[in-house]
C-alpha cells in the first residue's frame, strides 16, 4: 500500500470556513442513493479513521502502530485523516470518507439531528477545552461586555456551543454578537491580528494562545460536552469485529495516557506544534481520562442541554427532531464489552502510517 510520511506538524492553520450543514448532509444522502454493494458479509479492506489533536488518545494510537498491528490479524489496512474540528468529522463521516470520527458530543448530536446515519460509540475523555479568549490587552472583561462585539467561532463545534451559551447566561444571544465563523486555528490567528474582539477557544491551541498572551475570559467545566468516538451506521452494522478492534485499542490508550501523562503530554507537543509544559498542562489540567468509556446518562444530559441552541441558530427544524436523534445516537455494544488489547506497537509506525495529504 503506498504511504505519505507523517510530518507531525500538525499545529498550524489548516482550515477553511465551515460548510454548511444542509449542504453536507444532501451530499450525504446522495452518495446513499446512488447505493453501495457494502454488507456484513464484505471483506472490509481499509478502516478509515481520524486524528486530531483535540483527541490525545488518537494520537497516542497513530504515534505507536497499534490499531495496524491488531487490524493485521483481519488484513484490513488503516487510513488516518486529520479532523481540525468536529465540523470536519463530522463533514467526512457524513460523506463517507471516514468510517470512524472524533468529536465533540454537542457536534455528535447535531450530525444525528441534521438527519446523519452516524452514532456514538464510546467516550474518549472528559475535557474542559473550550472558554472565551480575549487578548491581553482587551478591554473586555466579562461576557456581558461582549454585547456588540465579534467573535470568532467554528459553527457546529463545541467552543460555538459554549459561546452560545455563555451568552444566553449573560442575558444575550448569538444575535447580540458578530460571530466570524472560521475554524479553530483560524480564530486564534483573528484574535492575535484584533481581527476580532474574542474567540470560542479550543485546545491545545488555546493553551498555545494563552503562553502568547492570551486570557481566558470566561471558562465553565459544565458548558463542554464531552470528547467522543463516532462510527457510521453502516461501519457499526457491517463490520462490528472491526468496531469493536478499535473501541479496544482506544482502551489501550486510555490506559497507557493514565500511566504516563508525561509521554502524553508529549506526543501532544508534537503533533500540535506546542512546547512542552504547555502540552502537559492540557493533559494534567484540563483532560480527565478517568471516565466511563461507555455513552451514559451524564453524557446525554451534556448533549441535551446544548440541543436548544441547534433549533434556535436553525441547524435543525424542531425540538422533537433533537430529542429522536438523542434517543437513537448511543450504540453502546462496544464499550460495554471494552477490553484493552496489548499491542506493542513499532518506533517508527507514525513515519509509517498512511496519513490522507490534505491541502487545507
Amino acid at each position: 500500500m503506498p504511504r505519505t510520511t507523517a510530518s507531525h506538524s500538525f499545529g498550524t492553520s489548516r482550515g477553511s470556513a465551515a460548510k454548511a450543514v444542509s449542504v453536507a448532509a444532501a451530499v450525504a444522502l446522495l452518495a446513499t442513493a446512488c447505493g453501495s454493494d457494502g454488507g456484513e458479509d464484505e471483506q472490509l479492506e481499509t478502516l478509515n479513521i481520524d486524528f486530531a489533536t483535540y483527541n490525545p488518545l488518537s494520537l497516542i494510537i497513530l504515534e505507536n502502530g497499534w490499531l495496524e498491528e491488531e487490524l493485521e490479524e483481519l488484513d484490513v489496512d488503516v487510513k488516518w485523516v486529520q479532523s481540525t474540528g468536529s465540523n470536519v468529522a463530522n463533514e467526512n463521516l457524513r460523506a463517507g470518507n471516514i468510517d470512524v470520527g472524533s468529536t465533540a458530543g454537542s457536534a455528535a448530536l447535531l450530525n444525528r439531528a441534521v438527519g446523519a446515519d452516524t452514532h456514538t460509540i464510546m467516550i474518549e475523555n472528559q475535557p474542559e477545552w473550550s472558554a472565551l479568549v480575549t487578548n491581553g490587552d482587551s478591554d473586555i472583561e466579562s461576557v456581558e461586555d461582549l454585547e456588540g462585539a465579534s467573535i470568532a467561532a467554528t459553527p457546529a463545534t463545541d467552543p460555538y456551543f459554549f459561546m452560545a451559551r455563555s451568552l444566553q447566561e449573560a442575558g444575550l444571544s448569538v444575535d447580540d454578537v458578530e460571530v466570524q465563523s472560521l475554524q479553530h486555528a483560524d480564530g486564534w490567528q483573528a484574535l492575535a491580528n484584533g481581527d476580532v474582539d474574542a474567540w470560542a477557544g479550543l485546545d491545545p491551541i488555546m493553551a498555545g494562545a494563552e503562553a502568547d498572551g492570551a486570557e481566558l475570559l470566561y471558562r465553565n467545566v459544565d458548558f463542554n460536552t464531552y470528547s467522543v468516538i463516532n462510527a457510521t451506521g453502516e461501519f457499526v452494522e457491517d463490520h462490528p469485529d472491526v468496531a469493536q478492534i478499535v473501541v479496544n485499542v482506544y482502551e489501550q490508550a486510555r490506559e497507557w495516557a493514565k500511566e504516563n501523562p508525561e509521554g502524553t503530554a508529549e506526543i501532544l507537543a508534537e503533533y500540535a506544534g506546542l512546547e512542552p509544559e504547555i502540552a502537559e498542562a492540557v493533559i494534567t489540567e484540563r483532560t480527565n481520562f478517568e471516565v466511563d468509556p461507555v455513552p451514559g446518562e451524564e453524557v446525554r444530559a451534556a448533549m441535551e442541554a446544548a440541543g436548544p441552541f441547534f433549533v434556535e441558530n436553525g441547524d435543525v427544524d424542531s425540538q422533537e427532531a433533537v430529542d429522536e436523534a438523542l434517543d437513537s445516537l448511543f450504540y453502546t455494544e462496544f464499550a460495554e464489552n471494552i477490553e484493552a488489547t496489548d499491542a506493542e506497537g513499532t518506533e517508527n509506525a507514525a513515519d509509517e502510517a498512511d496519513i490522507e495529504e490534505t491541502d487545507e
